[in-house]
């Protein structure tokens, strides 16, 4: 069975344990990296992550981008949008289509 996980600080990540979601709070890069392969094994079908620690994670992201799973979705951490996020989803967008829609 998949499962389903949010990676990033600790305050961002916290709430998301209400829905039922496997919280895994990251402190450094290091960690991140770790969570990301070791989750990326155990059969999560969807990670979401903040975008401020994929910033920090960009091969690691890489290296999973055309995998069947894990899907990696970047979402808005406590200091708010960098705006990765929507670019990554412009660009799927634009590369499904095959011109910019958006």
């Amino acid at each position: 069975m998949y499962k389903i996980a949010v990676m990033g600080d600790m305050d961002s990540v916290l709430g998301f344990k209400a829905l039922g979601l496997e919280v895994c709070p990251v402190s450094n890069p290091e960690e991140g990296h770790e969570a990301l392969h070791r989750m990326a094994k155990e059969n999560y079908a969807i990670i979401y992550m903040t975008e401020q620690l994929a910033a920090k994670l960009g091969p690691d992201i890489a290296r999973y981008k055309d995998a069947l799973t894990p899907a990696i979705i970047l979402i808005p951490g406590k200091e708010g949008s960098l705006g990765i996020g929507m670019a990554n989803v412009k660009q799927s967008v634009e590369r499904a289509v095959g011109a910019d829609i958006l």
